[in-house]
Parts: C-alpha cells; structure tokens; sequence
C-alpha cells in the first residue's frame, strides 16, 4: 500500500476517487435567501420566489425557486463552503429545472464560479469556468448549453444536443471526466458524450495544410471531358420558341396605329435543348488533388483541458421572457454515482405523481373551458334567438302601420 501511495504523485492517469458533496441546494426553506445573494449590478433583475408550482408531488419537497417577472434578467449567486480544485477528479453538476409556464424564450441553466466571485456586483460578462443547461428560444432553439471557459474564452460545444421543452421537471446532468471525457444526462439518461478536445475548439489543430504545397500547373482533375470527335448534327434544333404558324393577323390590326404586326411565339415542339457534346474518360485525369497537411507548429497537447483550479460558486445568470421557471436540488460532486443516486432518490420520486397533479389540472381545465365554450355558445344561441324575434316584432309592427295608413287613405277617399 505504501508502494501504490508512493506511486500516484507520478501517475498521470491515478485518478483520485471519493465521494464528496462541494454544494448541494435543496431549497428546502426560507433560508435559502441567506445563501443566495442576489446581484445589485443593476436594479431591476427579476425576483425569485420559494414555490412548487402549480403542480408537483409533494408541496413542500418539490419547493424551488421560481422566476416570477416576464420579460427580466435573473441574476443570484451562492457560494461553496470552500473552493474546490477537480484536479484529478471527476466532476459533477446535477439540477431539475421545470418550464411550467410553456416557455417561449429563456434559459435555464447554471454557471460555476471561480471564488473570487463579486456575488453583490455579478452580471452578464463576469468570467465563469463553466455554463450548463437548457436553453430555448422560439422553435429554432431548443439546446443543452455545455461551455467551457478556456484561457479567457467562452468555448461552445460543436455539438447540437435537443433539451426539453415541455413543463415538466427535468433533470440535467454534465459529467467531466480527468481522463478529458465528458458525458451529458437528461433525467438520469446519458443523451451525449465524448472527448473534450474533439468536441470543443480547445485546441489549436494538429495538423494543418501545408502552407508551401501548391497543385502544379498540369495537375488534370477533370475526370471527364468532352468527346473531341462528337459533332452536333446538322438538324440539331436549338430554338426554343418559335413563331406560331397558326395565328393570323387581326382583321382591324392596324400597322399605323398599332405597329407591324407580328406572330405570337410559342413552344418549339422540335427544341432538343442546348448541344453539348457526349462524356468520355479523360486519358490526362491526374486525380483529385489533396492539399498535403504538416504538424501544426502551434499546436500544444493540454492533458488538463478538464481542470478548474478554483471553482466555488454556483450562479443562476440568465434572461425569460415568460417566467415561471423553477430550479431545484442542485448538486456539484465528484462522484457519479451519488449523483446518480440522488437524482433517483429526488427526481424520479417527484416525476410521477407531478404528471399525474399535472394530467388532472389540464382535464379540469380542459372541461372548464369546454364548459365556458358551451356557456357562450348557449349565449350567443340566446342573442340571436332575441334578435330574431324583435326582428319579426318590428316587421308585425310595420304592417300593421302600413294597414293602418291604407284604412285612413280609403276613409279620406270615402268622404270624397
């Protein structure tokens, strides 16, 4: 055992495993507003609020917090009890986020902060070592965020992962590994994975095209050419419309007033299109020419692309138009298995009975709008049934003024 202790200072694959918790946020109380602070960079960023939902499985369990202005940016920070180094060791960000409001444009992801973190003065721009969650604005984008930040530059995945976007609680799960690997959950489900330096531009390229190499001049990659003894044939038609033989000049056409007359064109029934001679093997193709690749000069292997030296705080930094988003149960480790075995020990606790809450609030709400869809149309039934009739009350009522004029007509025609 001494040997193997002696050992791992000069393995650079002896990779440290434990199981330790750096954060972990329940939202399990009021308290949770002593351990976030929200930003004073600007004065109006949007207010969260403790809250399940509208629908959940336990209403005090399933409390998170929840976006509660549209059209604001959302900005609040908590801090590690202790700044963490993943050196060596795999690292795990773990969270729910539940759309309830059908949202339309706005995010719902986390960043990790070095601790150096300003919380009272954080905003859009303040440095981060890491950003991760679903976004999603109109139908064009519906992504999981997975950025690195790498020698002061934000690094996007090349990769396109699809989020969820329906209102129930969903489950994010981004795994970086010492060995620079990645893998990327959504409730408990691995959805992506791969290396870091292939699926993010860390790294300048290995090789590149060789700035010196040139196609010669007499490089043929043609692969065909035309038949130098293919002839066009002498009745080869090539016009594609043609005078209409059939039409004959207006009787009242007149050459002074309207001009010289002339056919109406018409589709060539003969047109065989544009003659191009026949395709044969070109006896010079030399191939298709590859530009040749040397080493890249600035490339520089990074066997620490993983590695944050300085994480220690979690943030919430994001835009919503609608709000209505709720964040819960973070979690930041270095194991995957405790990860995993508390998204089963929350979220897939949570995720039944939430749908079901949710099944029974649409078909109540469906019923009361069918309800109120019948209420109107009864109305509206009503109205034109009253309409009707003081429609057919004002035309009694016009006959019998009409009769009544005719009767005083025929009286003054009486006396006469």
């Amino acid at each position: 055992m001494k040997i193997i202790s002696f050992l791992l200072p000069f393995l650079g694959l002896a990779f440290v495993k434990s199981d330790e918790t750096y954060f972990k946020e329940e939202f399990s109380d009021d308290g949770w507003t002593e351990r976030w602070v929200q930003s004073e960079h600007k004065s109006d960023f949007g207010v969260f609020k403790l809250t399940a939902g509208k629908f959940y499985n336990d209403a005090e369990k399933d409390k998170g917090v929840q976006t509660s202005q549209d059209a604001k940016f959302y900005m609040m920070s908590s801090m590690f009890e202790k700044p963490v180094s993943n050196e060596d060791k795999t690292f795990v960000i773990q969270f729910q986020v539940k759309h309830e409001q059908k949202i339309d444009c706005g995010g719902g992801y986390l960043k990790l902060f070095p601790s150096s973190l300003d919380q009272k003065d954080m905003h859009g721009e303040t440095p981060y070592n890491i950003m991760f969650g679903p976004d999603i604005c109109g139908p064009g984008t519906k992504k999981v965020h997975v950025i690195f930040n790498y020698k002061g530059k934000n690094l996007l995945i090349n990769k396109d992962i699809r989020c969820k976007d329906d209102e129930l609680t969903h489950l994010y799960t981004l795994i970086v590994k010492p060995d620079n690997t990645y893998i990327v959950k959504i409730d408990n489900e691995k959805v992506e994975s791969g290396e870091l330096e292939k699926d993010w531009s860390f790294l300048a390229p290995k090789m590149i095209k060789d700035p010196d190499a040139k196609k010669p001049e007499d490089w043929d990659d043609n692969e065909k050419m035309d038949d130098p003894e293919d002839v066009k044939p002498e009745d080869w038609e090539q016009a594609e419309h043609i005078a209409d033989p059939d039409a004959e000049k207006p009787e009242d056409w007149d050459d002074e007033m309207d001009g010289e007359w002339e056919p109406p064109m018409i589709d060539n029934p003969d047109y065989k299109g544009e003659w191009k001679p026949r395709q044969i093997d070109n006896p010079n193709y030399s191939g298709k020419w590859v530009h040749p690749e040397i080493e890249n000069p600035d490339y520089e292997d990074d066997a620490y692309l993983y590695r944050y030296k300085d994480t220690g705080a979690v943030g919430i930094d994001l835009w919503q138009v609608k709000s209505g988003t709720i964040f819960d149960n973070i979690l930041i480790t270095d194991s995957e298995d405790l990860a995993s075995t508390y998204a089963e020990d929350t979220w897939a606790v949570t995720k039944e009975g939430e749908k079901k809450m949710k099944d029974e609030l649409d078909a109540e709400e469906k019923k009361k709008r069918e309800e109120e869809d019948a209420k109107l149309k009864e109305e509206a039934d009503d109205d034109e049934e009253e309409d009707e009739a003081e429609h057919e009350h004002e035309e009694e009522e016009e006959e019998e003024e009409k009769y009544e004029e005719e009767d005083e007509e025929d009286h003054d025609h009486d006396e006469l």
